[in-house]
């Protein structure tokens, strides 16, 4: 339970902080946004309009998709370390895919509304969305398209996104967290607030390199979701897009060929599109994440939290 708190309170900090540079990252990668926004030349300022569109859906699915993340993935760990022979690094890499898979039936729905919310454009005059109902009104938009019994849409390119974004990144994090502590002087030698303090700075310090480098080696599974997810009821008429075009025909096609549309419309640019803003706030969003569930988990233990490779 203690690891289930602790990750649902680091999702919600993250969540709140981090959500902004989320909504660029979408709208620089998606197709419409380009076709449609950059030829009116208003494409900073409505780059800056709500910024928190589609934030209730996050919220409330990251919450416990972070507690069953968390969860999976120290009993995963557990496991596998006692029942087989692999590498730490290996056993790191296989439990965080392991827990990915599980929290990504989580989040696929939230992230299928939350990124058509990002996507939607003010009406009238210059105060833009309300900032509490983009989340319903893309619900509402997907439902009245025929897409409500589809929201399981993208699962399989957020988790070939996702997957290998953890798989990659916690064998590195687990790596460095374990070189910093071995720096250190035994813990029990400070008070528990600054043994507190420590453990989140040594574990979000960890998890910012190693989240940003994994981050862009996985931009193009990245964009190749975001359009596939955007695309999902483009074409009947949602309110986030302009009709017309071929959204639903690409959206049900596989990844790959996603994929390859993108790189014939734009190279291997078009693949990366977003990478350098997607690196950068998943440093800063692996570092609070990880830090936060760190020093939560210490917190809410007492000092016990029993971590092997923390002295």
């Amino acid at each position: 339970m203690d690891v289930y708190v602790a990750g649902a309170f680091a999702a919600f900090t993250v969540d709140m902080l981090i959500y902004p540079f989320d909504t660029l990252k979408t709208r620089r990668q998606s197709q419409d946004y380009l076709k449609v926004y950059t030829q009116s030349g208003k494409n900073s300022a409505l780059a800056l309009r709500g910024l928190y569109q589609g934030i209730g859906s996050v919220v409330l699915a990251t919450l416990p998709a972070a507690g069953v993340f968390f969860s999976t993935y120290e009993l995963s760990k557990t496991a596998f370390a006692k029942s087989s022979l692999l590498p730490l690094p290996v056993v790191h890499s296989v439990a965080s895919a392991t827990a990915e898979a599980a929290s990504c039936l989580v989040l696929t729905p939230a992230e299928l509304v939350k990124q058509h919310a990002q996507m939607m454009r003010s009406q009238g005059g210059g105060g833009g969305q309300k900032a509490g109902s983009t989340s319903l009104k893309a619900f509402r938009a997907l439902y009245q398209a025929g897409v409500g019994r589809r929201l399981f849409t993208g699962y399989t390119a957020l988790l070939a996104r996702n997957m290998p974004l953890t798989a990659t990144q916690f064998p590195i994090f687990e790596h460095l967290r374990s070189r910093l502590w071995a720096t250190r002087p035994p813990r029990r030698e400070r008070g528990l607030r600054q043994r507190i303090l420590e453990t989140g700075a040594i574990a979000g310090l960890s998890a910012a390199a190693a989240g940003g480098l994994a981050a862009f080696i996985t931009t193009p599974s990245d964009v190749v979701k975001t359009r596939m997810m955007l695309l999902t009821g483009s074409s009947n008429g949602s309110e986030a897009f302009d009709k017309g075009g071929q959204g639903r025909m690409v959206a049900e096609q596989q990844p790959w060929r996603v994929a390859k549309q993108i790189y014939r419309e734009r190279g291997t640019k078009g693949l990366f599109r977003g990478g350098g803003l997607r690196s950068a706030w998943t440093a800063v969003g692996s570092g609070l994440y990880l830090g936060t569930y760190d020093a939560a988990k210490l917190w809410l233990t007492g000092g016990e939290d029993g971590h092997a490779n923390s002295p």
